[in-house]
């Protein structure tokens, strides 16, 4: 069945902190990049399994990235913030800071199943026809809570107004992993790699050429917080 949890335990990153302890139950990781496309998964670790792995190869060292990770033994689920609520002052920075964001997320279901949501619609259905052609089932999301179509998800806080949202199942996520449930030491497959490949060119701004970011080599590679 395909839908995203219906209640969080936490209306937003400052009630979180109150609760949850940083480098114990959660870490932010951050790595600047050369373009003005963000890559950000605000639902990693344990949370929604695989999701910050694939946004950090998406991003590799071409785009932002951005990830917010739950590391608890269990439970990590209460550390989910709704995406039209995400206000992790690091992600946040970063989208804001970015001409276009797009963010991964892991929804519910056994079948291998793509949903593109966001407000980009031109992005989103050259994210669409990229993934079929490579033979992977991708389609826009229609269900409410995938959407990503309100101004406020974090998809969207980015300089245009218009980002990318990505749903990818249980199910193709399994297949993207050996062992998804084994964090550290899970294998990455030839389906993860492949599925890289094709979104990473799906956003390539070969075709909007300009405004890039000035890149301060002093934060290249910063795992916590991203500077001016």
């Amino acid at each position: 069945m395909l839908r995203k949890r219906d209640i969080d335990k936490y209306t937003g990153f400052k009630e979180l902190t109150r609760h949850e302890i940083e480098g114990v139950d959660y870490v932010i990781l951050a790595r600047k990049g050369t373009s003005s496309i963000a890559v950000i998964a605000p639902h990693g670790g344990g949370i929604e399994p695989g999701t910050a792995d694939i946004a950090d190869a998406v991003a590799a060292d071409r785009h932002t990235f951005s990830a917010f990770k739950g590391i608890k033994k269990t439970g990590n689920a209460i550390l989910h913030i709704t995406s039209d609520r995400f206000d992790e002052p690091t992600a946040l920075k970063i989208a804001e800071q970015a001409r276009m964001v797009i963010t991964i997320h892991g929804c519910r279901g056994q079948e291998e199943r793509v949903y593109v949501g966001g407000r980009d619609d031109a992005v989103k259905k050259r994210v669409i026809n990229a993934l079929n052609r490579a033979g992977f089932h991708a389609e826009e999301s229609l269900k409410p809570g995938l959407r990503g179509k309100n101004p406020e998800n974090i998809c969207n806080r980015c300089r245009t107004g218009l980002g990318v949202q990505i749903e990818i199942s249980k199910g193709l996520r399994t297949r993207m992993f050996e062992g998804l449930g084994k964090r550290s030491i899970r294998k990455k497959t030839e389906t993860f790699y492949s599925f890289v490949r094709v979104l990473r060119d799906a956003i390539d701004e070969k075709h909007d050429p300009q405004n890039r970011y000035h890149v301060d080599s002093r934060h290249k590679n910063s795992v916590k917080g991203i500077e001016n």
